[in-house]
């Protein structure tokens, strides 16, 4: 499949977002480090959070995911207040990072088995959907290694696969692909594709702009505030530039700021 042919269209409206900030704000004393951002995701949109190191993107991001308690602002995430009803969120959702999504020293059931349960998945259901999920990814050879000694992009694909495991309505992908090659990245955005085509929610952050041009929207921030929000083929319409490269590299150099 190629994302950017099957690039389905999202809506404008925000009634009934999936996430939606207004003016949400965080500060470290005088530090500024989320300045009023507002917003709203579409339910089943794959909506790119992109920014340079300092920008912002990633405290934000834990505000959302009911890691970090906004400074001022509104925000509500599956219909759950960021202030009032973190642990909701966090029933709600489901999370990857790039850094920590799985155990090196369990293998890949044991993994799906723990974060199964962290996630409230009854035990009849996880050793139904265990082995389910372990076929689906090809990985019955590689069932009883540890995931420490999987290649990255098996790892990857588990991890995903992992966040999605209790059915979340909303998915946020932190530099999921970063470091894979390019074959297993397209996998990769197939799956995100396939989530999404069921109603499933994708916030992601990247450092690819080729796989900026796959989200339904994108928005950039600088220094904390967002500086551009669109589709990516209107940005690049609004910018003249020919590649999400160039819109990201003309408003990212602006950025006054190196932490985050």
């Amino acid at each position: 499949m190629d994302p950017q042919i099957n690039l389905k269209p999202s809506s404008p409206a925000a009634a009934g977002a999936a996430i939606e900030c207004k003016e949400l704000t965080k500060k470290f004393g005088d530090f500024v480090a989320v300045d009023r951002i507002s917003f709203h995701v579409n339910p089943g949109e794959i909506f790119g959070f992109l920014g340079a190191n300092g920008a912002g993107k990633t405290t934000a991001m834990r505000m959302l995911c009911g890691l970090s308690y906004p400074s001022s602002g509104h925000a509500t995430v599956a219909g759950f207040d960021v202030y009032r009803q973190q642990e909701k969120i966090k029933q709600h959702i489901g999370y990857m990072s790039q850094k920590f999504s799985l155990y090196d020293d369990l293998t890949p059931l044991e993994n799906i088995t723990f974060f199964g349960g962290i996630y409230g998945v009854a035990d009849k259901v996880i050793k139904e959907r265990g082995p389910a999920l372990i076929r689906s990814l090809g990985l019955e050879n590689e069932a009883s290694k540890l995931v420490g000694a999987l290649p990255l992009g098996w790892k990857q694909k588990l991890a995903f696969a992992v966040a999605m495991f209790h059915q979340p309505r909303i998915v946020f992908l932190d530099e999921p692909t970063g470091g894979v090659d390019p074959v297993t990245r397209r996998q990769f955005w197939d799956m995100i594709y396939e989530a999404a085509g069921t109603g499933v929610t994708i916030f992601v952050t990247t450092h690819y702009m080729d796989e900026a041009e796959y989200c339904n929207r994108i928005t950039i921030m600088v220094d904390g505030k967002i500086e551009a929000l669109d589709t990516p083929a209107h940005l690049k319409q609004r910018f003249a530039c020919d590649n999400m490269d160039e819109v990201f590299y003309r408003l990212a150099r602006t950025a006054r700021r190196s932490d985050s």
